[in-house]
């Protein structure tokens, strides 16, 4: 009876807590925005790319998903019911989630994953942001099937900071797998070999005329002369950063990751997995034909096999004057000239060309002053084989990734639920290194030692701090850019060099006037990239490469965000529907 009284007087305080956060947020959603619904159902369906038909999951039978459609200040409620036998969870890519870090997604870091027969309710306001984003699967390698655009409108009266386009046009890059994905990341971690590559790459779930039995299977960009479209370019593909461009046209990027950019005009892009990348296409006014090839192929700079195909579409001009041009098919039509496989000096040029746009309406708060350090070195290791097993990763090992050298363990349990309610024990340590343990050369001649240390280690951040994290990239089996993405913020990207980062020399040249701001930053192989956020959102935040095998193998970490004073600077507690491991 005792116990039970004194605990009384705890739980009012948290349901008056729970009570109040409530009410101030969707106070918040009602002064600036409307509710979106959507309903996801998750179910098996059947099919065929490149004459192979495969049941595979899908969100509502689509491959991509569909769209959620939102406007900046909106509500969104996303009930997702899954009929299938595989565990799932979904990330909304990129939105900030403030105080929502329930519905954040990545499974056992914000919450365990919706089993079979169960359903979960995403729940989340989108504030300050607008543009294009995506929604993925965030569990094993389900994002192969399970991925779709996120197009965030201005709000109502709100006009964009350029010319208002004829149309826009989502246009998602993707792999097709003639294999099941499950069956092909299981098959690796279990020799310990690197996984086997995508069948095709794809644009809005098609393959195009390049690969056998796939021309009527083409991704079609329909346009009228002299108009401005404006594209929303994602890629949601597994493992690879794509470059992109359509064949004697150029484009003004204007926004990335959600983010105005000032306006640029290039006839190729490099866009790598997580990153979207919103582009004004000028159509020409006198077009010389009625039909023009678009391509995406990788960039790839690791050691292993690589997808090195190339994906096509056709921007096909409507209501040309018959007798100016006569319809050709697409055999004598030229592909777009894209860079060599490994041109790191145009990724170089090209992510050096995005700044932010910095006006008073749209300022770059980037943090002037830090209060933190971090040094992060990102790449490849390897673990050892199992006793009375062959493995066929590096010298007999198995492949492995790391960041500071600690290859992450997913727990059995939500990071996040563990941190809420105070039961960290036996699920993380609040010990992950700020520095590398073992300082080397980092993109010089390797150490001869490439095993990795494994654990599930976090950093805590008392809340508002403002970070530096630089990135370098290693040279551990082979230097690789690496699309680093994290969660619940955005980074701003003040500073990137190739080399060894100089602690001395390089920090003198960052920009700290309008450097880009966004959600997933490309590490440069061989290469440092330098960011900055202010820890202004309470919560676990998920921070990993975004290529799919080296989650897979590790190379990610989380950081815990403390509450501030304030009631809006604390995260209410879960939902009552959160899924149970």
């Amino acid at each position: 009876m005792g116990s039970s009284f004194l605990l009384f007087p705890a739980i009012f305080s948290y349901l008056l807590f729970f009570g109040i956060s409530m009410c101030f947020y969707s106070t918040i959603a009602q002064q600036t925005g409307t509710t979106r619904h959507y309903k996801f159902e998750i179910q098996l369906h059947n099919v065929t790319r490149l004459c192979h038909s495969k049941r595979m999951l899908t969100v509502n039978g689509k491959f991509p998903g569909p769209r959620v459609i939102a406007r900046e200040g909106d509500r969104v409620v996303i009930k997702v019911v899954n009929h299938v036998s595989n565990n799932v969870s979904f990330h909304w890519h990129g939105i900030r989630q403030l105080l929502s870090g329930w519905a954040d997604g990545p499974a056992y870091v914000t919450q365990c994953p919706i089993q079979s027969g169960q359903s979960y309710v995403y729940n989340f306001t989108i504030v300050g942001q607008r543009g294009t984003l995506l929604w993925h699967a965030h569990i094993s390698w389900l994002r192969a099937t399970l991925y779709g655009p996120i197009i965030i409108l201005p709000k109502k009266n709100t006009s964009y900071p350029f010319a208002k386009p004829f149309k826009e046009v989502p246009m998602i890059f993707g792999e097709w797998w003639n294999a099941d994905t499950e069956a092909v990341i299981n098959q690796a971690l279990q020799t310990g070999a690197g996984p086997n590559v995508s069948d095709a790459y794809t644009i809005n779930g098609f393959p195009g005329p390049l690969y056998n039995c796939s021309a009527n299977q083409t991704f079609k960009l329909k346009v009228k002369p002299g108009k401005t479209y404006l594209l929303r370019i994602i890629n949601a593909a597994l493992n690879d950063d794509l470059f992109f461009s359509i064949a004697n046209h150029t484009f003004t990027v204007v926004e990335a990751d959600a983010v105005y950019v000032k306006p640029f005009e290039t006839d190729l892009l490099l866009i790598t997995p997580g990153q979207t990348t919103n582009v004004l296409l000028k159509t020409k006014p006198y077009p010389f034909n009625t039909t023009f090839l678009m391509a995406a192929r990788p960039y790839f700079t690791g050691q292993g096999t690589i997808d090195n195909s190339t994906v096509a579409g056709i921007l096909e001009y409507e209501n040309i004057p018959s007798e100016n041009h006569s319809k050709i098919s697409i055999t004598g039509l030229q592909l777009p000239t894209l860079p060599p496989i490994n041109g790191t000096s145009f990724a170089a040029n090209f992510s050096n060309k995005f700044r932010s746009l910095a006006t008073a309406q749209f300022p770059a708060n980037v943090p002037q002053s830090i209060d933190k350090n971090f040094f992060f070195t990102v790449g490849l290791g390897s673990s050892p084989c199992p006793k009375n097993q062959t493995c066929q990763g590096p010298n007999g090992t198995k492949f492995a990734a790391s960041v500071n050298n600690v290859s992450f363990t997913l727990p059995t349990t939500s990071l996040l639920q563990a941190h809420f309610f105070g039961q960290s024990n036996g699920v993380y340590t609040t010990d992950f290194p700020s520095f590398p343990i073992t300082p080397f050369n980092y993109t010089g001649t390797p150490p001869n030692n490439t095993m990795v240390a494994n654990g599930t280690k976090v950093v805590v951040l008392p809340f508002n701090t403002s970070v530096e994290l630089v990135l370098q990239d290693t040279s551990i089996l082979g230097a690789e850019s690496h699309p680093l993405h994290l969660h619940g913020y955005n980074l701003f990207i003040v500073g990137q060099g190739f080399g060894n980062f100089d602690p001395q020399k390089d920090p003198p040249n960052y920009n700290l006037v309008d450097p880009v701001e966004r959600n997933t930053v490309g590490v440069p192989s061989g290469g440092w990239v330098a960011i900055r956020f202010r820890a202004d959102n309470p919560g676990v935040w998920f921070m990993h490469c975004h290529f799919e095998v080296h989650l897979s193998w590790g190379l990610k970490m989380a950081w815990i965000v403390l509450d501030g004073n304030l009631p809006n600077q604390q995260l209410p507690p879960p939902p009552s529907d959160l899924p149970k491991c």
